[in-house]
């Protein structure tokens, strides 16, 4: 696998910043110059230890990329973080609670730790305060930061992801929203059904990611995912009629927020819907198009333009110099980049 390697000579770097993209099941870093993306590794996010242990595997995550570059760790002077949620606000710091990550939340008794939080910008900033800065966003609410800076999100657009979960960023007049504690967006909690016994991982049941999040698509039918939408494409009508389902709903859930925040387009990314987009694609957009023409007219759906880094493109933008954005959004060095899995937790 290609890897961009700096030496350490008089050319190298005086200042880079750093990308880490904190997920459930992975975790991204990546250091780039103000000539692009150099290098990104990745890891599975850890599930064991002291709460602070995701915190620090990303800062060697960092570390591994700076080696791996041969170039000083001191040049990274900032990092931007784009992190799985819900945040909460700890002494004037964020920290996170995923309910994919912390065993001591009800209903998460299958992870190997008690975790009900987790630090991370206070960890952070043991490293990167005063010289440089820290910024974190949810990872959707980081992905739309990514699609209006390089992609071609308007001033009044969602970005959503559909995997495991489902998340949303929300963008009304170029403002990108964060709310009271940076967890604006996260919509896929909103309850759409009283009858639905899907439970979701935060406790709720009936709410749209308990309903049609990755774990819990056509779940009675007891077969994985990926052979449900191969199913369908087939023609099997039980399997066609759990994705129709699934898609009413998504498609119903992006209705409602069109019409909360007269958007303009709706870029989408994770797993389900890179993986189905064809067959997904024209059955969300009928559940907007249908309804309510003033309010609906003209609004696309369509897959993020920045793929599968627009969460660590968006990281970078929360932090980056302003005149690196328009070189990049100009060159999309970001297209020529590789990842480098790690195998080993070290």
């Amino acid at each position: 696998m290609h890897q961009y390697l700096m030496p350490m000579t008089s050319d190298a770097p005086t200042t880079a910043v750093a990308a880490l993209d904190i997920g459930g099941t992975k975790m991204a870093a990546c250091v780039a110059t103000a000539s692009g993306p150099l290098l990104r590794v990745v890891q599975s996010t850890l599930t064991s230890g002291t709460p602070d242990t995701i915190a620090r595997q990303g800062l060697r995550l960092i570390d591994e990329c700076c080696q791996q570059l041969q170039i000083d760790p001191a040049v990274v002077q900032s990092v931007g973080v784009s992190s799985c949620g819900p945040f909460e606000l700890r002494d004037g710091a964020i920290g996170i609670i995923p309910p994919n990550l912390c065993g001591g939340l009800p209903n998460r008794d299958d992870l190997p730790n008690d975790w009900t939080f987790l630090p991370l910008e206070s960890v952070l900033r043991k490293r990167f305060s005063p010289v440089g800065s820290v910024r974190i966003a949810n990872d959707c609410v980081a992905a739309l930061h990514g699609e209006r800076a390089f992609g071609t999100a308007p001033a009044n657009s969602i970005y959503v992801t559909w995997s495991t979960g489902i998340g949303f960023g929300l963008c009304v007049d170029g403002h990108i929203l964060n709310g009271k504690a940076g967890n604006a967006g996260h919509a896929g909690h909103m309850l759409l059904s009283e009858t639905s016994d899907a439970l979701c991982g935060c406790g709720n049941r009936g709410d749209l990611e308990g309903m049609i999040g990755g774990r819990n698509v056509g779940k009675h039918l007891g077969k994985p995912l990926e052979v449900i939408f191969r199913d369908a494409q087939g023609g099997d009508a039980a399997a066609l009629d759990v994705v129709k389902d699934a898609a009413r709903w998504f498609g119903r859930a992006l209705y409602n927020l069109t019409t909360i925040l007269d958007t303009e387009a709706i870029f989408i990314g994770g797993s389900v819907w890179r993986h189905n987009e064809a067959l997904l694609a024209p059955l969300v957009q009928r559940e907007i198009d249908d309804r309510f023409p003033a309010l609906t007219r003209d609004v696309t759906v369509q897959s993020t333009t920045l793929g599968e880094l627009v969460t660590d493109l968006g990281a970078f933008s929360l932090v980056m110099p302003a005149d690196w954005i328009a070189d990049w959004r100009a060159q999309r060095p970001w297209e020529t980049l590789r990842s480098v899995p790690l195998a080993e937790t070290r």
